[in-house]
């Protein structure tokens, strides 16, 4: 017989939609699983950063488009607080502009509303374990968009860069292009232990959250092109 204190706590969701019927099914969806357990539903932005205030969930299901307070301003909020929630935005990407902001928020990263459910599952623990879930292929859409006002690759490399090490940044443009760590260490041919301290040397050099700011980071400093 397993002794229940051993289990670990499950990973606590905050589920913020303005739309009941979508909460619903993001609840019959979650429900299933023994990790996970929904603490509240929040009908807009405002509800979602009081709950999150007084809940601290780990994870903020959060949608873009809400009254009071759209999603961008929600994460900013809980982000700004520095409370011990972590937001992992929902999108239809109608409003790529909204999610870019999002990620310049603080959030731990996006999918689509109509994500499978597998995926679902695997990006909430993923992001309640402190990692970000950066989707390569919807970042280059969005941030292709934005490409006329992204840096000249030509031009000279911003001064924050100039922290990294040749490995560090060469690193860092392997994680803008939605590589894994293991990924990672297969192109340099080192180890997946020596990528994630390189990573965090990244993020801790240039002041950022986790791997979704740093993504977002490489492609406004032109250190990687939209497309490239």
């Amino acid at each position: 017989m397993t002794d229940s204190t051993t289990r670990p706590r499950p990973v606590r969701i905050l589920l913020a939609d303005d739309q009941p019927l979508l909460r619903t099914g993001f609840r019959m969806v979650l429900g299933t699983e023994d990790d996970l357990d929904i603490v509240a539903e929040a009908g807009d932005g405002l509800e979602a950063v009081e709950l999150s205030r007084r809940l601290l969930p780990d994870v903020v299901l959060m949608d873009i488009r809400m009254p009071r307070m759209d999603g961008v301003a929600a994460t900013r909020a809980i982000v700004d607080a520095r409370l011990p929630v972590r937001v992992l935005i929902l999108t239809t990407f109608d409003l790529d502009e909204y999610v870019v902001g999002a990620l310049r928020a603080g959030a731990s990263g996006f999918l689509a509303k109509d994500v499978p459910a597998e995926d679902l599952v695997t990006a909430i623990r993923t992001v309640a374990a402190g990692e970000a879930v950066v989707a390569p292929r919807i970042l280059r859409r969005l941030l292709d968009r934005f490409a006329d006002v992204l840096p000249d690759p030509a031009a000279a490399p911003p001064k924050a860069l100039n922290a990294l090490t040749e490995r560090e940044r060469e690193v860092l443009v392997q994680v803008a292009r939605g590589l894994s760590n293991a990924e990672i260490a297969r192109a340099l041919s080192v180890s997946e232990t020596t990528i994630k301290t390189h990573v965090g040397h990244v993020l801790t050099k240039l002041g950022l959250r986790d791997r979704v700011q740093a993504v977002v980071l490489a492609y406004e400093t032109g250190l990687v092109r939209p497309g490239a």
